[in-house]
């Protein structure tokens, strides 16, 4: 934490000295001393520091930041105990573009389900086949599945192409 502490010489005034009060003049002479910028600049000040203030009079401040994001400063006087926080203007933080993310992965949609009725074909050039069945597995686009075909002992391996449509190993439609 950067400290620095202000003289007495900075801080006591005339206007101090008539009115048994600490000057909060003297106060914002000393936040942008310490900031290095003037009040309402970035990185100063946002207001001056509100002259109803009746603090009592120091005879050495302490002016350091309150976080290390340097958000505000931290006046403070050890005796007579007091604080006061001058908030500073910070400077606008660029949006950053979001980062190449990983490609998300999509579920695929399933066409086919346990239980759907579907017709299997398979065909070539001067004929086509098909047979009803029942979906025995869940099937994507693309994906495998077994159908129950009646007749056949085994169900039959197929390629699921849309909902209640599947095809052959071999056999691409």
């Amino acid at each position: 934490m950067v400290r620095l502490f202000v003289c007495a010489v900075l801080v006591a005034s005339p206007a101090a000295a008539q009115t048994g009060f600490q000057d909060t003049s003297a106060i914002d002479r000393g936040v942008e001393a310490f900031t290095g910028k003037p009040i309402g600049a970035e990185g100063g000040a946002r207001t001056p520091v509100d002259q109803r203030l009746k603090l009592a009079l120091c005879p050495m401040v302490s002016i350091s930041w309150r976080a290390t994001n340097h958000d505000s400063v931290v006046v403070s006087c050890a005796g007579p105990q007091w604080r006061v926080y001058v908030p500073v203007i910070l400077a606008p933080t660029p949006i950053a573009a979001p980062a190449a993310a990983a490609p998300v992965a999509v579920k695929p949609q399933i066409v086919i389900k346990r239980g759907d009725p579907v017709m299997i074909e398979a065909g070539a050039n001067g004929f086509s086949i098909s047979r009803d069945g029942v979906a025995m597995t869940d099937a994507v686009a693309g994906g495998r599945l077994l159908v129950d075909v009646d007749g056949a002992k085994k169900p039959v391996q197929a390629i699921a192409v849309e909902p209640g449509r599947a095809t052959l190993p071999g056999f691409g439609l």
